[in-house]
């Protein structure tokens, strides 16, 4: 039986979430973009997951929108406000995700590919990616979350040298400018990812959860202690995660999170 054209699936600690268009190089369909909030609470509510990995099947991770899907979904004002409400739902319930979330890349990641991508928490990424953000290539706006999240990577000034121009770049630059968090050679991104995986598997859930949390806290602007913050701080103290690696730092073992 064929797979949907996004899917989850399960690998011990990993969810995989996987565009599955390799026809069109992963562009993105009104479809897909609905499907992904449910996908993101299963991977949420699965206690085993420990990192969500998003990826393309095909050689892609995703070459943007299904543009055969323009005139239909921007054929009205209504319409188009309803397909955008679409796209940031799933982009936003993936920025939000609570447990670490890794973009592997290998292959074009371009438009709404990127935006998936600047989602994630982290991007690796196979050489010869490339990478470009186009909205200004076809008159379009690029929106308002999507745009703070690419500043929080690359700056201000490289978010404008991306949006101005349109233009693709190698991964290479992705990585100089920050775009991309670590580029490996063909053949080894699943290697990579599986390192990763590893290693996050290793460490408390809970940390996960929280330095998320405060990051969050951070880049939306806030510089200062709270009651919640301190909060946060406290309650580790009293967690089971706490009980567990401090034993095992005593016992001179790994912890068993």
């Amino acid at each position: 039986m064929d797979k949907p054209s996004v899917y989850l699936e399960h690998e011990g600690a990993v969810a995989h979430l996987v565009l599955n268009a390799p026809k069109k190089r992963n562009a993105l369909s009104e479809a897909m973009w609905r499907a992904i909030p449910d996908l993101l609470t299963e991977a949420r509510e699965t206690d085993a997951v420990r990192l969500l990995v998003v990826r393309g099947e095909g050689g892609a991770f995703a070459a943007g929108a299904d543009i055969s899907e323009f005139a239909a979904v921007y054929a009205t004002p209504e319409r188009a406000a309803e397909y955008s409400k679409a796209i940031a739902t799933a982009l936003d319930d993936l920025a939000a995700f609570p447990k670490p979330t890794l973009a592997a890349i290998d292959g074009a990641c371009v438009g709404g590919g990127c935006a998936i991508a600047l989602a994630c928490d982290l991007r690796f990424a196979a050489d010869g990616s490339k990478f470009g953000i186009t909205p200004a290539k076809m008159g379009l706006a690029y929106p308002l979350n999507d745009t703070r999240r690419l500043i929080s990577a690359v700056g201000a000034s490289a978010a404008k040298d991306i949006l101005f121009t349109g233009r693709l770049m190698q991964a290479e630059e992705a990585l100089q400018i920050g775009l991309i968090d670590r580029l490996v050679e063909r053949g080894t991104l699943d290697d990579a990812v599986e390192d990763f995986a590893r290693q996050v598997s290793a460490t408390s859930p809970r940390t996960a959860r929280v330095t998320k949390d405060i990051i969050a806290r951070i880049v939306a602007g806030q510089d200062e202690d709270d009651d919640a913050t301190r909060q946060l701080f406290l309650d580790a103290f009293a967690s089971d995660d706490f009980s567990e690696g401090y034993n095992a730092f005593l016992e001179k073992r790994a912890p068993r999170f």
